[in-house]
């Protein structure tokens, strides 16, 4: 496929999608889902070990871009509903459950679907100058592209409540004091924490790592038990793995271990 809304790489185990619509804060439309669900797709099939999602320009991603939701004269309104469901969740729910980490790099300021879009990802840094909106509340719509989910379990309840409510800007290192992402980084040093991030992953016990990210994702709505046994399951796979048997090979022979992802 031809990319003209985002800019995909895939090389030495690290796949790549940059958002660019820079112009338009990279907000998306349909082609650029469309493009998107493309290349994940060649990222679940052509060996990637870790996916690198950020934008292009001076933002990651503004939401929705809202040229497409004017309603035609004398026509009906735009189904809301109908774009969740075809574009929106199935992302969330694709980069939830990728077998790897998803390395999700704001360079700017993220709003709406945008910021929740981010919010999908496993390991989330932001440049010092990002911010994250959630401005649904000035449209008269809420938090989607599982913002109501991810809000209140990442920063509490209060805090996602004001959020949502209010709209107010939230700076990156102060979503990072919250907990809301993983890491502010000053922004001249943005782009080699990303690549670190990238290279990290890419040599890591890929199977491991998707064990842990699929582990953490059930433990927001499994009892106590249910988690116990998720784990059992989950290390009686993980001990029959290559990357197992090479991680405590390399421990006995006092040397660095090579994983394959296998």
């Amino acid at each position: 496929m031809t990319y003209e809304n985002i800019q995909f790489e895939l090389g030495d185990a690290i796949a790549r999608i940059t958002l660019n619509r820079p112009d338009k804060l990279n907000s998306f439309t349909a082609d650029m889902h469309e493009e998107v669900r493309s290349a994940l797709t060649e990222v679940e099939t052509r060996g990637a070990r870790v996916l690198v999602l950020t934008g292009n320009g001076r933002g990651f991603c503004a939401g929705q871009d809202l040229s497409q939701r004017v309603a035609k004269a004398g026509g009906p309104p735009p189904d809301l509903a109908e774009s969740i469901e075809k574009n929106y969740a199935p992302l969330v729910k694709r980069l939830r459950n990728l077998p790897m980490p998803v390395v999700v790099g704001v360079n700017g300021v993220a709003a709406g679907a945008g910021a929740n879009l981010a919010l999908a990802g496993d390991i989330v840094i932001a440049k010092a100058s990002a911010s994250f909106i959630q401005p649904f509340c000035r449209l008269g719509l809420l938090p989607d592209t599982g913002g109501t989910y991810a809000l209140p379990r990442l920063v509490g309840p209060a805090r996602a409540m004001g959020l949502a409510l209010l709209g107010d800007k939230l700076g990156a290192e102060q979503a990072a004091q919250w907990g809301l992402i993983w890491q502010c980084v000053p922004d001249d040093q943005f782009d080699a924490r990303l690549n670190e991030l990238a290279a990290q992953f890419a040599s890591a016990p890929t199977k491991g790592l998707a064990a842990s990210k699929h582990a953490l994702n059930q433990s927001l709505n499994n009892t106590l038990s249910e988690q116990l046994d998720l784990e059992r399951d989950l290390m009686r796979e993980l001990g029959r793995s290559e990357d197992y048997a090479e991680g405590v090979a390399a421990f006995l022979a006092k040397r660095q271990p090579v994983f394959k992802g296998k």
